[in-house]
């Protein structure tokens, strides 16, 4: 059954011009049939570098949204639209736009893990792995960050000048990772390198050897000369890790970090969306010019 849903796949992605992007948390099933799997900011960067009339994206509301703002030319079809993100759906706009007034010399640092509503009242955005990048180089001493706490503090560490004022927000995923699962987890495989996400909580990232954005664990899975590794972020990523290094070994922190959101979509449904055109996913032209501005000014302050 699953290779004649993958057969019409493919044929109508042919026949409607269209592109496949899967997050790294995605299901095995789904890495194997897109045509690109990597971070979500990434995925919609290399969206704009291709010819093409539709992009399924096989993740969570924020990145489709995300895509549509960097694509505005092309057809943003998410297949499950009750695919969210509980850490970007703790920012209240009214709250921020409170938050705005109160620290009128704070300008706003969004993660990319936020709707378009939030990027387009952001100064600029950032990604896991540029968050200190960002933050350092914004010409001002004091921002906001939205939504996650932990990234915030991550950040924080490593550009201590700069004032941070966090949003209260976290993954649940990676929130639930404690200080006794990483020193368990050494324990029984005292050989392997602790490689965890800046999502995670402080405590825990004081113990890893290294710590990145899921694409960043794949460059350094590649790249270190270890062969055993303690994975800390959603366990989804393990199946590129193995499959891309399987001559190393990948063990989850724990077995349990599974987001719910990222395991919805299935075959079934990215065939759905192929044929009805299911869910299409739109951004208002004046939020997305504000938002694609934000956005803009990430890349800026990086080059």
């Amino acid at each position: 059954m699953d290779k004649t849903i993958v057969e019409e796949i493919k044929k109508l992605k042919k026949q409607r011009n269209a592109i496949i992007l899967a997050h790294n948390y995605q299901r095995e099933e789904i890495q194997d049939i897109a045509d690109f799997v990597g971070d979500s900011l990434e995925l919609s960067k290399k969206a704009t570098q291709v010819q093409c009339d539709v992009i399924v994206f096989c993740g969570v509301h924020f990145m489709a949204e995300t895509a549509a703002i960097l694509n505005p030319d092309k057809t943003v079809l998410l297949p499950e639209i009750e695919a969210g993100c509980p850490m970007a759906d703790t920012v209240n706009i009214r709250e921020l736009k409170e938050w705005i007034k109160k620290y009128p010399n704070s300008p706003v640092i969004s993660y990319v893990n936020t709707t378009a509503e939030v990027k387009s009242l952001s100064y600029a955005c950032c990604t896991s792995a540029n968050a200190p990048q960002i933050v350092k180089a914004v010409p001002f001493d004091s921002i906001i960050f939205v939504p996650d706490k932990n990234l915030a503090d991550w950040a924080k560490k490593q550009v201590p000048e700069k004032e941070i004022i966090p949003w209260n927000g976290f993954c649940p995923t990676h929130h639930m990772i404690k200080k006794d699962d990483v020193i368990r987890a050494k324990n029984i495989y005292p050989d392997a390198l602790v490689v965890v996400h800046p999502e995670c909580r402080p405590e825990v990232i004081e113990l890893a050897d290294h710590v990145a954005s899921t694409s960043g664990m794949v460059r350094f899975a590649k790249s270190s000369q270890a062969k055993e590794f303690i994975i800390g972020t959603e366990i989804g990523l393990l199946y590129r890790l193995r499959k891309e290094n399987p001559d190393k070994k990948f063990y989850p922190l724990k077995t349990n970090m599974i987001c719910p959101n990222m395991k919805i979509t299935t075959l079934e449904s990215v065939l759905r969306a192929l044929k009805e055109n299911k869910y299409i996913i739109q951004v208002p032209e004046d939020i997305r010019l504000k938002a694609y501005e934000a956005v803009q000014r990430m890349f800026n302050l990086m080059s």
